[in-house]
């Protein structure tokens, strides 16, 4: 049990990151941080190995008992496994198993209680598993890929409707969004050819722009500093997954097209959904109260998105040389912004200790005054 504390998974969380990106720059063409494996296991380890890992940790620790974080140490210790010679195929298990126990927590929270949005988010944990089942059935990374966008999709989607449930949301909509969501579903049996395209892309654009108008960021984004920060993030989050639609519905054709239908998603729409959520689930995996919000933030999430458009656009355009560097960027604005985040933390808790022993020398110093005074006669 000493060992099943989150701040003991989280070190997996960033490794699966670190990996990720180094894989992902290999696969650009930027040798400079050349891992071995991470270009062959580049979508297994940020989908199962880094967002895997997160967001099975941030469901284990709602159950009462510390034993479900073994589900997130399971996926977090198929990082260093999957890059092993000869033992990928034992790391993709290793993430099934993690998806299967998601699976089953999920029923027990939707059990506890069933709401819609539970659901949902139980609907994310099954394309999950279905998406590592088919990855180690068909030996596939990109068969795998829609039920992993599927995972994502609705366990981000479920979140918003939990946090949003105090809307006041019409019947109507409510029901068009599990409509839509149902829709997508089904689109991912079919995916890649004729109406699978257009029915997982028409419907990502539906439910952007449904989010964009009954969705919380909306008034969030109205407000002051952290409020603002999470809500104009979300609501950039959500265009990069009108981005994907129209990518999935007109570019099927385009050279780059897989690159595309990726990363408009896996970057464009999960990140900016990680950076807005950033500050009410990190503390809340690392028990810690302070927040990693600071308005230095803004400029690297700025530089963030910028240079996601230029790798997009790029990509776009067919200019591999542009595409490379935006790429390498990007990936680099990722590490940056997690860097500040535990600065800032860092920083935050420094001034904490700092401003309390401050606090208790004078407090001493007030008690030794007064015993003086009173000891005068």
């Amino acid at each position: 049990m000493r060992l099943l504390k989150p701040l003991y998974v989280f070190p997996f969380v960033l490794s699966g990151l670190l990996l990720g990106i180094s894989g992902g720059f290999v696969r650009l063409g930027f040798l400079d941080w050349n891992i071995s494996g991470t270009a062959a296991q580049h979508g297994v380890l940020m989908v199962g190995g880094f967002l895997g890992t997160l967001i099975t940790l941030e469901r284990a620790m709602v159950m009462k008992n510390r034993l479900w974080l073994f589900v997130a140490f399971l996926s977090g210790v198929s990082i260093p496994v999957l890059l092993l010679p000869g033992w990928s195929t034992f790391g993709q298990f290793l993430i099934m198993g993690a998806s299967i126990g998601l699976v089953i927590i999920m029923y027990l929270q939707s059990i506890r209680h069933p709401q819609p949005y539970q659901f949902v988010m139980s609907l994310g944990a099954i394309s999950w598993f279905l998406g590592n089942f088919t990855m180690i059935y068909t030996g596939l990374t990109p068969a795998a890929v829609p039920w992993w966008m599927g995972f994502l999709l609705f366990t981000i989607v479920g979140e918003r409707l939990e946090l949003s449930k105090f809307l006041p949301t019409p019947t109507f909509a409510k029901n068009f969004v599990f409509v839509l969501l149902g829709l997508n579903f089904i689109g991912m049996w079919i995916p890649f050819h004729g109406i699978g395209n257009w029915l997982m892309g028409g419907t990502v654009i539906f439910i952007a722009f449904w989010l964009l108008h009954f969705d919380m960021a909306k008034v969030v984004s109205k407000k002051e500093r952290q409020f603002k920060y999470i809500g104009i993030g979300l609501r950039v989050g959500y265009l990069w997954l009108v981005v994907n639609g129209l990518v999935l519905c007109f570019m099927e054709m385009h050279p780059l097209f897989y690159d595309l239908y990726l990363h408009t998603f896996f970057l464009g729409f999960t990140f900016s959904m990680i950076w807005a959520h950033a500050p009410i689930i990190f503390p809340m995996i690392m028990n810690i109260k302070e927040k990693p919000y600071h308005p230095i933030l803004w400029p690297a999430w700025m530089i963030f998105q910028l240079t996601l458009i230029g790798r997009i656009g790029s990509s776009l355009l067919k200019l591999s040389d542009w595409r490379l560097w935006f790429g390498v960027a990007n990936g680099w604005s990722i590490l940056i912004i997690f860097a500040l985040m535990a600065l800032i933390v860092l920083t935050k808790i420094a001034y904490s200790k700092f401003y309390q022993r401050i606090n208790t020398s004078v407090r001493v110093q007030i008690k030794n005054t007064e015993n003086k005074v009173t000891e005068q006669p």
